[in-house]
C-alpha cells in the first residue's frame, strides 16, 4: 500500500519565494500556501501539516509571533517549524530556535539544501510518531498485564475495610471522607492518575490496627486513662503489621499510612517519634486529613466540630503538627473539602 505523502505549509508573503518552494518540493510532498501569519495560523490548524516552512520578515504578523501561537496551542505544538528568512544573524537564529523552531534556511534559498532539511525533519517526525505509537502499545500491554492483580488488591483491601467498619460503625463515612481528602491533596501536589487510585485503597486502611484495639477502649464515651491511651496507640503499629510484607504498590503505601499518620512534623507524634521529611508524604498527608475528619465527625467521646474550627486547628497547627507545605494544599483546597464533608454524611 501507497504511503501518503507528508503535508508541507509554505509560508511567506512574496509570490516568487512561494514558487521557489514550490517548485523544490512539490514532487515529494502535499503543499499548502500561504501568505499571512494569520492564514499560517488557520492553515495550520485545519490541515494539520507535518511541517512548517515559515518566513520570518511579513507584515502584520512576522514568523516569530506565527511561531510563538502555533506553540503555545496543543493542537499544533508539535508540528515542527523550519524558518526561512534573509536575516542570517546569530542572535536572530536563537530566538527562533528559543521559540520552538527546529531548524533555519537562509535566502536565497538552495532547492537542494531546502529537500535535504525537509526530508530530514519530516524523517524525523515520523519516527518520533513511531516511536510514541510503540510507547502507547507497550504501555497498553503492561496495563493489562496488572490490571487483574491490581483489581484483586483493591478487593482485598475493601475486605479489610469493611471488616473494620464491622468492628466500629462509626469508622464508615469517616474512612469514606478520609480517602476523598486524601485524593484531593494528592492531586493538588501533582500526583498521576495510577498515584491517586493507590492512595485512595490505601488512606482508606489507615485505622486498619484498629481491629486489635478492644471495643471497650475504641468505643470509650469519657477520656481515655493514660494506659488505655497508650493501648489506643498501638493500632499504627497493628495495622503496619497486618499490612507489611506483602510486596506490591497499594500494600507497601497502605503499611506506610498506617504506620505514620499518627506522627508529627515536630517529632513528637507516634509511634517512631519521625519529624518533618523522615514521615513519608502520604502519612503527611494522611495526617492532615485524618485530624480535620476527626475533629469535624461525631465520636463517642465527644459531638462534631464546626467545620471552620476543625480548619482554624489545621492552620494552628502548620509547622507543629502538620508539615507546612500540606497545610497550604488543604487551604488552597478547602472548597473542595468542604464540598465532600457536605456530600458523604
Amino acid at each position: 500500500m501507497r504511503t501518503r505523502p507528508s503535508t508541507v505549509l509554505l509560508v511567506d508573503d512574496i509570490p516568487t519565494n512561494i514558487k521557489i518552494l514550490v517548485e523544490a518540493l512539490c514532487n515529494d510532498y502535499r503543499l499548502i500556501v500561504a501568505t499571512s501569519g494569520l492564514d499560517a495560523i488557520k492553515a495550520a490548524l485545519e490541515k494539520k501539516p507535518d511541517l512548517i516552512l515559515l518566513d520570518v520578515m511579513m507584515p502584520g504578523m512576522d514568523g516569530y509571533e506565527v511561531c510563538k501561537r502555533l506553540k503555545a496551542r496543543s493542537e499544533t505544538a508539535d508540528i515542527p517549524i523550519i524558518f526561512v528568512t534573509a536575516m542570517n544573524e546569530e542572535k536572530n537564529e536563537t530566538r527562533g530556535l528559543l521559540l520552538g523552531a527546529v531548524d533555519y534556511i537562509v535566502k536565497p534559498v538552495n532547492p537542494v539544501i531546502v529537500k535535504a532539511r525537509v526530508q530530514t525533519h519530516i524523517a524525523l517526525c515520523t519516527a518520533s510518531r513511531e516511536l510514541q505509537r510503540h510507547r502507547d502499545e507497550l504501555e497498553e500491554i503492561v496495563r493489562e498485564r496488572t490490571r487483574e492483580p491490581r483489581e484483586t488488591q483493591i478487593e482485598i483491601t475493601n475486605r479489610l475495610v469493611q471488616a473494620a467498619e464491622y468492628h466500629d460503625h462509626l469508622a464508615s463515612r469517616h474512612i469514606t471522607r478520609m480517602a476523598h481528602y486524601c485524593v484531593i491533596l494528592g492531586r493538588a501536589h501533582g500526583m498521576k492518575e495510577n498515584e491517586l487510585t493507590l492512595f485512595f485503597h490505601a488512606s482508606a486502611m489507615h485505622d486498619i490496627g484498629k481491629l486489635g484495639i478492644s471495643d471497650v477502649i475504641l468505643h470509650k464515651t469519657g477520656t481515655l486513662t493514660p494506659d488505655e491511651f497508650e493501648e489506643m496507640k498501638r493500632h499504627t503499629l497493628i495495622g503496619a503489621d497486618l499490612l507489611y510484607g506483602i510486596d506490591n504498590e497499594l500494600m507497601n503505601m497502605a503499611h506506610l499510612i498506617a504506620l505514620t499518620h499518627h506522627e508529627k512534623w515536630d517529632g513528637t507524634g507516634f509511634p517512631l517519634g519521625l519529624r518533618e521529611e523522615e514521615i513519608p508524604l502520604s502519612g503527611r498527608i494522611a495526617a492532615v486529613c485524618d485530624v480535620f475528619d476527626a475533629l469535624s465527625s461525631k465520636r463517642p467521646y465527644k459531638e462534631a466540630w464546626p467545620l471552620d474550627d476543625a480548619k482554624k486547628v489545621i492552620v494552628e497547627q502548620k509547622g507543629i503538627h502538620f508539615d507546612p507545605y500540606v497545610v497550604d494544599l488543604f487551604l488552597d483546597n478547602y472548597v473542595k473539602m468542604e464540598q465532600v464533608y457536605n456530600k458523604v454524611k
